[in-house]
C-alpha cells in the first residue's frame, strides 16, 4: 500500500486539523497517511517518497515556525527537489505572503507545489479549507 507522509507543526491546533484532513483524504484514495510532527521529522523521512505534505502556520512577521520549523525546512530545501509537495498552514493575521514566499522556496528547491498553491485558513480551518485538504490528500495518494 502507497504511503503519503504528511509534516507540520501546529501551534493551535488549525494546522494539525489541517493536516488531519489530508490524511483523510489520503485514506479515502485507498493509501495509508503517516502524520509526522516537524519536532520528529528530517529529511530522510522525505527521501523516498514522490509527494508529500507540509504544513506550518504564519508566525510572527508571516514567516514560518522559526525554531522547529524553519530548521526542518532548511534540511529539506536539499531533499525536495523534483517531489510535489502540498503546504499547506493558517494564519491569524496579515495576507498569506507567509505562504507565497514558502511556495516560491519550494519551487526554488526544484519541487512542485501541488496545485500551484498552498492551502491556507485564517484562524480555523472552515468547511471549503478542509474539503481542499481533502482533495489535495486524494491527488497526492495517487502520487504516492
Amino acid at each position: 500500500m502507497a504511503k503519503v507522509k504528511i509534516i507540520y507543526w501546529s501551534g493551535t491546533g488549525n494546522t494539525a486539523a489541517m493536516a488531519a484532513a489530508i490524511a483523510d483524504g489520503v485514506k479515502e484514495a485507498g493509501a495509508e497517511a503517516e502524520l509526522i510532527t516537524a519536532e520528529t521529522a528530517g529529511a530522510a523521512d522525505v527521501q523516498d517518497a514522490k509527494a508529500i505534505a507540509l504544513g506550518c502556520p504564519s508566525m510572527g512577521a508571516e514567516q514560518l515556525e522559526e525554531t522547529i520549523m524553519e530548521p526542518l525546512m532548511e534540511e529539506l530545501d536539499g531533499a525536495i527537489s523534483g517531489k510535489t509537495v502540498v503546504l499547506f498552514g493558517s494564519y491569524g493575521w496579515g495576507s498569506g505572503d507567509w505562504m507565497r514566499d514558502w511556495e516560491d522556496r519550494v519551487s526554488s528547491d526544484g519541487a512542485s507545489v501541488w496545485n500551484g498553491e498552498g492551502i491556507i485558513a485564517n484562524n480555523a480551518p472552515d468547511d471549503d479549507v478542509l474539503d481542499s485538504c481533502k482533495s489535495a490528500g486524494r491527488d497526492l495518494a495517487g502520487l504516492a
